[in-house]
């Protein structure tokens, strides 16, 4: 593992995780996965992780008093096929979580209850859109994506009319859309997102741990909300304005991060602790 010391947007953030990491007995790190630890291509099925970044993550893991985790909006069994690696993992924007040690998969109620209406709205959508050229619907069980990355400028409002228009028709006010890098998200109308999903993890965690968040979309704002001023997020990227507090200009840059934690940071740390398992709310009404 290197120990280079920290370069160009790498040192931004380094004097408040010091900060952080000396009040704590340990340490959450939540990864967003597309942008953070791999780099965003045209064809998001050919996404992979850099293998520095996996190393790092690897090596970040091996600490006891450091959970790590993945936060993604991929499906939980892509995103956890991606790495391969004995961590936590939140998919569907956390409507999904995993955690290795426990072995046990977690799905919010509601979500698992809509997920028919998602495959008919990308089943809908597929022949809507057809007409278009490079529009791909992705249809993730429990929530759904569109994706206009490579459809052409022109177009693009066209796909997320139509995409807006099929939900409302077929979802009703069960299924909402939201928008993102790209892409036209496809999910459940539950208060849950990845900011609810990282707080249950941070709940999990024993003792009072500094949390770490680094992430480059804007379904990543709701995590930054959720844990700042107490932890950190870190924005990855320089296209657009965040509410975090720190960022780094790319994930070169996040493997530095994650680096410096596995070899350094973690001798911040006053002590470890263990973890809980982690449950989603069990469903009340829908």
């Amino acid at each position: 593992m290197s120990t280079l010391e920290p370069t160009h947007s790498f040192d931004e953030p380094l004097p408040e995780i010091r900060s952080g990491l000396r009040g704590a007995s340990s340490a959450l790190v939540c990864l967003d996965f597309d942008g953070t630890l791999a780099p965003i291509v045209e064809d998001p099925d050919a996404a992979t992780i850099t293998p520095e970044n996996r190393e790092a993550v690897a090596d970040l893991a091996s600490s006891p008093a450091i959970t790590t985790a993945v936060v993604s909006g991929r499906g939980l069994a892509d995103v956890r096929d991606r790495l391969s690696l004995p961590i936590t993992y939140a998919g569907n924007h956390g409507l999904e979580l995993f955690r290795a040690g426990a072995g046990e998969t977690a799905v919010h109620p509601i979500a698992s209850k809509r997920a028919p209406l998602v495959e008919e709205v990308c089943a809908a959508l597929e022949r809507a859109l057809a007409p278009v050229p490079n529009v791909e619907i992705e249809n993730k069980r429990l929530t759904g994506t569109v994706h206009v990355r490579s459809v052409p400028q022109p177009l693009r409002e066209t796909v997320r009319r139509t995409t807006r228009s099929v939900v409302d028709r077929i979802g009703g006010g069960d299924l909402e859309t939201s928008l993102g890098k790209r892409i036209v998200e496809i999910s459940p109308s539950v208060p849950w997102g990845k900011g609810d999903a990282v707080s249950l993890l941070e709940e999990s965690c024993l003792g009072d741990p500094f949390v770490l968040y680094l992430g480059d979309d804007v379904t990543d704002e709701s995590a930054f909300r959720a844990i700042e001023p107490e932890g950190l997020g870190i924005h990855v990227g320089t296209e657009r304005a965040s509410i975090a507090s720190c960022h780094v200009d790319s994930p070169a840059d996040v493997t530095s991060l994650l680096e410096w934690l596995a070899s350094h940071g973690v001798d911040e740390l006053t002590g470890g602790v263990s973890a809980r398992t982690p449950a989603l709310p069990a469903a009340s009404s829908d």
